[in-house]
């Protein structure tokens, strides 16, 4: 393990035992509610996208998928990595702030970093003003896990540049086929097909 990453974990991890008690329980509860935040954002563009054109509702059906695959990578690659979590192999660490997640629910990368890089990329696809909402939330989710102290910097780095690749990479790939699925679902006789991909 780098040295310079287990001083800025413990550099992170020490000051937030320093910080106000609430700050300490905002940072807790927003490594977890942040993923809800997420999911409202997918089913809000879901739905206004279902009045828009063909292309926009694809983009829009594809950024939870895509984030759902991002998440199947992480979980693949930590797998492969099998990185211990720094709050029970940095000795003399401060005590998270939270449960260490057991042995074998490994480190590198986050996958709650990596959810939140694929949601934000994700949605900023759907609609490019929504990406000075979800970077920051982004961000602060996956300094929340290191804050806490279950992960290192760099499996939150790791995290978001995974989750936005993968998000990219799947939406581009899959934007022509779903706006295909789209027109035919539109078109279709069958009211919970239309009703799902809506009408311009």
């Amino acid at each position: 393990m780098d040295s310079d990453d287990t001083e800025l974990y413990r550099d992170i991890t020490e000051w937030a035992h320093d910080t106000p008690t609430w700050v300490q329980h905002l940072a807790e509860a927003w490594t977890e509610a942040g993923l809800l935040f997420f999911g409202g954002l997918f089913a809000v563009a879901w739905w206004r996208a279902r009045r828009d054109t063909s292309h926009a509702f694809a983009i829009a059906f594809l950024a939870p998928l895509a984030t759902a695959l991002a998440y199947v990578c992480s979980e693949v690659l930590k797998s492969a990595v099998t990185e211990e979590r720094p709050c029970r192999a940095v000795a003399g660490a401060v005590s998270p702030l939270v449960a260490c997640p057991p042995t074998g629910d490994w480190s590198f990368p986050s996958n709650h970093a990596t959810i939140a890089g694929a949601a934000a990329v994700a949605l900023a696809l759907t609609r490019r003003v929504l990406l000075a909402v979800t970077a920051p939330l982004a961000l602060l989710m996956a300094f929340s896990r290191v804050f806490v102290g279950v992960h290192y910097p760099h499996d939150v780095a790791a995290g978001l540049l995974l989750g936005a690749l993968v998000a990219v990479v799947a939406i581009r790939l899959g934007t022509r086929p779903a706006t295909r699925l789209t027109e035919a679902m539109r078109g279709s006789s069958r009211p919970t097909a239309t009703w799902f991909a809506g009408r311009p």
